[in-house]
């Protein structure tokens, strides 16, 4: 036999709410259904008359007595509030709902979104070239270079390129891409050991977190 709690009476904890609902036209908080107009967005919440279950386990802070209620009694519950009935779990038995200003929600969510997206950094990457034969006075003037592009958060792409019968010396193009990442262990770490494609070696290198 299944455990159902049937809460007590609601007493609403805040002034019954007659004016417009959020995303749809307004009714009297007795519970005429046919004056609501259910809303959804992208995030696919169903929402006050889109529930279709009989029973719902509502939850939080604005809920004196959590548990299961009827779908009827949990949107008078809503409508005394001047809120809205939103399922979140819809995969649970009962399904949970919570009430709550789904506008405000929608709101602070999308808030949050462009915050995110604000914060996120740009991947920049810098390539550096190098030949196989690459003499020391160009490869310091590259390395330099690489110091100064990790330095400022961009990742660094090192790579060496392979002319001809040269492909047959790549080994000599590992060498100088490993000591390439030695040289710079203190501005960025290696993602990979060098990898060659085609008729290029590849290494790339990302900027080490300052802390």
């Amino acid at each position: 036999m299944e455990d159902t709690f049937i809460a007590t009476p609601f007493k609403p904890s805040a002034p019954r709410f007659n004016g417009p609902r959020p995303g749809g036209a307004g009714r009297p908080a007795s519970g005429n259904a046919g004056g609501r107009r259910p809303v959804r967005d992208d995030d696919g919440l169903r929402i006050n008359e889109e529930i279709t279950a009989s029973r719902v386990r509502l939850v939080g802070d604005n809920i004196e007595e959590q548990g299961i209620y009827p779908i009827a009694q949990a949107m008078k519950m809503a409508d005394e509030l001047g809120l809205d009935l939103v399922e979140i779990s819809a995969k649970a038995d009962p399904p949970v709902c919570k009430i709550i200003d789904y506008q405000k929600y929608l709101y602070q969510q999308k808030k949050k979104a462009k915050e995110m997206k604000s914060n996120s950094a740009k991947i920049v990457i810098k390539e550096i070239r190098f030949g196989p034969n690459t003499d020391e006075h160009d490869f310091q003037f590259k390395l330099k270079h690489a110091m100064e592009f990790l330095q400022e958060g961009s990742k660094v792409k090192a790579s060496v390129f392979f002319k001809g019968r040269s492909i047959l010396y790549s080994d000599q193009g590992e060498k100088l891409l490993l000591r390439f990442a030695v040289e710079l262990e203190e501005y960025g770490r290696a993602e990979q050991m060098p990898k060659l494609e085609g008729k290029r070696m590849i290494m790339m290198i990302a900027p080490v977190k300052k802390k």
